[in-house]
């Protein structure tokens, strides 16, 4: 998910905090018989809004989503794409001040700095994730990448939707070792000189990269701690890390003079031959990459040693989503079997479930094991068994900035 969002100044907060909880279009009655509320539900419109840089994610939802709905529940998905989360944020925002009680978002794809900055604003409706059929029968609601985001309670504000993961993707004809570690992906890149850079922060797999060596050269613990770090322990601690970054910096893609403004860049100098690595917080991308043809055949994946990041992303209701109802239908219909499978497969998309598969009965976990995932994919068990936990989101921020000022501005 996309991304970063800041409070513009002190007046907004204190106005946001004057604002009510009650401004919701429609009290939405989230407990009520299933059955009842999705009849409710029947012949109104959804509007979804969600990133919308994806080609594979934006086909998913147009060619499989939507006409499912309209067969099974006679709701009309309205997907609305925006280039970054807090443009979403920011709407519902300007929309609060005003006290604007019925809005134009139903749906929003969040995660992250994006949800604590929306509980902590009261931007969200009611707590309704539990009352989903599929999150009660589907969903481990207990495991810890759940029923926390970043290190934020999510207390069913929002609906856990994907797992994601970090991989880092190469060239298989131009590596032939891959470097499982930090350590030995700088003595590759000094003797690979030009061959491998990663995204400028603030984008978010940029920052993924940053915070996975955070955890490597570092460690994690003081970031979990309950006793928040002030500012100045987190600079100390970061130190490591920015020196790392600033030593293998002259030996990045054009010397490091300059770093890809986006993942999105970074993939483009992946596909021209000009950098042997690429990278992603989403382990089933390549494969679709491949299939659509933008990726070599001969691409691959692989994860370090020690693991990599992993989290959960999810559906919110906004406060004052005008179809409430419509809302919890979509999302439980996204959290059904078909539609997490379809999701998995490369084909459509290649996000990994948020289904807890020891819930499942065989015949519905052989509908995600007969996905082909492809050559460039790592297995799900390899995946599951190196899944190390974010740090919590006020850390994420914080490391952007130092980014650009200890290793940006060197």
């Amino acid at each position: 998910m996309k991304r970063r969002w800041m409070l513009a100044s002190s007046a907004l907060i204190f106005a946001l905090g004057a604002c009510s909880q009650e401004q919701v279009a429609t009290e939405a009655d989230f407990s009520q018989d299933w059955n009842e509320l999705a009849t409710e539900a029947e012949g109104t419109t959804v509007n979804l809004y969600m990133w919308g840089g994806s080609d594979s994610i934006n086909s998913y939802f147009d060619e499989w989503v939507t006409p499912r709905l309209e067969e099974q529940y006679d709701i009309s998905l309205n997907r609305v794409p925006v280039n970054d989360t807090q443009e979403i944020l920011t709407q519902l925002l300007d929309e609060k001040t005003a006290g604007k009680e019925s809005g134009s978002i139903d749906i929003m794809w969040i995660n992250g700095e994006n949800f604590r900055n929306a509980k902590d604003n009261d931007l969200l409706n009611q707590p309704f994730a539990d009352k989903l059929p599929n999150v009660a029968e589907l969903v481990d609601q207990q495991a810890p990448q759940i029923a926390e985001d970043f290190g934020i309670p999510v207390d069913n504000l929002q609906a856990p939707w994907g797992t994601a993961q970090f991989v880092m993707t190469y060239n298989s004809e131009d590596v032939i070792n891959v470097p499982t570690s930090f350590d030995k992906l700088a003595q590759w890149v000094q003797d690979n000189p030009g061959q491998f850079t990663y995204p400028a922060l603030p984008d978010f797999t940029g920052g993924a990269f940053v915070r996975h060596a955070l955890e490597e050269i570092v460690g994690t613990e003081q970031f979990t701690s309950d006793e928040p770090l002030e500012r100045d322990e987190f600079d100390t601690i970061m130190e490591p890390v920015w020196e790392y970054l600033n030593a293998i910096e002259p030996y990045l893609w054009r010397a490091g003079d300059t770093y890809p403004e986006s993942l999105a860049r970074l993939d483009q100098l992946y596909t021209n031959g000009e950098v042997a690595y690429t990278m992603a917080y989403d382990p089933i991308k390549a494969a679709a990459e491949v299939q659509n043809g933008r990726f070599p055949d001969s691409t691959r994946t692989f994860i370090f040693d020690g693991g990599t990041l992993s989290n959960t992303h999810y559906l919110a209701i906004p406060f004052n989503a005008e179809n409430p109802l419509g809302a919890a239908v979509v999302i439980n219909e996204l959290l059904s079997v078909e539609a997490q499978a379809a999701k998995l497969d490369p084909a459509n998309w290649g996000d990994l479930p948020v289904l807890d598969f020891s819930k499942l009965s065989d015949e519905q976990q052989q509908v995600f094991t007969a996905i082909d995932l492809g050559e460039a994919s790592l297995s799900i068990e390899e995946l599951e068994s190196k899944r190390i936990a974010e740090i919590p989101s006020i850390y994420v921020e914080w490391i952007e900035e130092g980014w650009l000022e200890n290793v940006a501005q060197n």
